[in-house]
């Protein structure tokens, strides 16, 4: 068998049922030529996954979506990486509620992007894996003329800004659709932080802060080892080389980026130049040589990981700090990683936005159950009052487009009472993404513009941040 013939089709229920292919490995070529079922002639959409070497890239397919062919081609090395991913959609398509029908067909062999793009068998292509390159990987898919749905963060390095610049440039002009998957923006809480923020009545008018004292503040931990897709994560040894993975603000930090503008000039276009970057710091997280072992799932450290370790201590640069302005409002940003979260925990988010009357803030710690809580603290005990009234009148309008939320006073702050209906989650946000990029796949000329602008501003900012943080 030659590396262009490893091809492998890969039907539903039979796709490396629950996870007892991904540790032999040896049995993938026996699926060769298994049946794939018709995919529907009305299917518009034909999703390509290129060397998914992220669990995100599965997190896409963990359900159907209208006019989506249920056949999906993935292109990619064989080896750990392609068996997770396989494995996760595996498991999609056979869970008892809400079972995906997906059918996989495996090209394996040779230069995985070079083969996708001369066989072209779909017209959108979702990237989730190293982020070194990705930005090449994008560009090279819009110039074919392919749609990409590709998750954070599109580049790790200001130097490859050109590139991004002439990644957008090109879909625009030959009517594509390049969307970066931006998840958090479908938070409940936080797309309920920005109504009240741009509400006077409740916030009054937000401050410009200093960097001590923020207009916004926000502090994102994430876990490093954890439970996804109902499955211990596994992530590949090279997610802790920041060299391909990137350090905080450049990876998870590039979601807190996003949201400034999202919270604070929401539906607006920004330049580069409405930002001006301070200050930015790294430090590293400190993992045992076990706890490493543990979430790479190997039993030796890799090489490339080996100058990382210090004795039997292995040092992570995956936090960093970063202060900017933006239009003049002062922004801090705290982007961590810690090993595990405590029992019962996950990963947390923490936002504050200062306003005049009244400080907006989204809370998510062991006090608020590990759920994302929304907090309304006014600022003077005299306004207490007409800040409640409003925030009732506020929350009534809302409750429309959100139906469930109410209003409790806890002491001297008022929270927002957010019904469990409303929490999708983070995983169900992928499927909430892609919904959204759909819809302008069909109109392309829908796409907003601030789109495009507001990309290059915040990848602007995460690498240079990220620079800063070095020296």
């Amino acid at each position: 068998m030659t590396e262009r013939s490893a091809d492998v089709s890969l039907p539903p229920r039979v796709l490396i049922p629950r996870w007892k292919v991904i540790r032999k490995p040896w049995l993938l070529p026996i699926l060769v030529g298994c049946p794939v079922l018709a995919s529907g002639a009305d299917a518009t959409v034909r999703l390509l996954t290129l060397d998914p070497g992220h669990f995100h890239a599965a997190l896409i397919q963990k359900e159907m979506y209208p006019g989506v062919a249920e056949t999906a081609h993935v292109y990619a090395p064989l080896g750990p990486d392609l068996l997770l991913h396989l494995g996760r959609v595996a498991g999609f398509n056979s869970r008892a509620e809400r079972p995906t029908r997906w059918q996989l067909e495996v090209h394996t062999g040779g230069d995985p992007l070079a083969r996708m793009l001369e066989e072209k068998r779909g017209n959108v292509v979702v990237i989730s894996g190293r982020n070194r390159g990705k930005i090449d990987r994008i560009l090279a898919s819009v110039e074919a003329g392919l749609n990409v749905l590709a998750d954070k963060p599109w580049l790790i390095e200001e130097a490859d800004l050109p590139k991004l610049q002439k990644a957008l440039d090109t879909a625009e002009k030959k009517g594509l659709v390049a969307y970066d998957v931006m998840t958090e923006r479908y938070e409940i809480t936080t797309i309920l932080q920005r109504e009240l923020v741009g509400d006077p009545e409740v916030t009054g008018k937000v401050l410009p802060g200093t960097r001590e004292e923020p207009a916004l503040y926000m502090d994102s931990v994430h876990q490093l080892s954890k439970v996804a897709a109902g499955s211990q994560l596994v992530r590949p040894a090279w997610f802790f080389d920041t060299n391909e993975q990137g350090e905080a603000i450049a990876d998870v930090g590039t979601h807190l980026v996003d949201l400034v503008p999202f919270i604070l000039f929401p539906e607006q276009s920004l330049a580069e130049t409405d930002q001006h970057l301070l200050a930015a710091k790294r430090w590293p997280t400190v993992l045992s040589r076990e706890q490493l072992l543990r979430v790479i799932g190997e039993k030796v450290v890799p090489s490339a990981l080996s100058t990382q370790m210090k004795e039997d201590r292995f040092e992570y640069f995956c936090n960093t700090r970063v202060d900017y302005t933006l239009r003049g409002h002062h922004v801090r940003l705290d982007v961590r990683w810690d090993y595990e979260a405590p029992a019962g925990g996950g990963d947390t988010h923490f936002a504050v936005v200062r306003g005049s009357r009244s400080r907006i803030e989204v809370r998510q710690g062991a006090p608020q159950k590990w759920k994302t809580e929304l907090y309304v603290v006014p600022a003077k005990a005299d306004d207490r009052a007409a800040v409640l009234a409003a925030l009732k009148r506020r929350v009534a309008t809302l409750a429309a487009r959100h139906p469930g939320l109410g209003v409790v006073e806890e002491g001297e702050e008022l929270r927002v009472t957010v019904p469990d209906a409303l929490r999708t989650g983070h995983e169900a946000h992928f499927a909430e993404v892609t919904t959204r990029f759909l819809e302008y796949l069909k109109q392309p000329a829908s796409l907003p513009a601030r789109e495009k602008a507001n990309m290059l501003a915040k990848y602007a900012l995460t690498t240079r941040g990220a620079a800063l943080s070095k020296r």
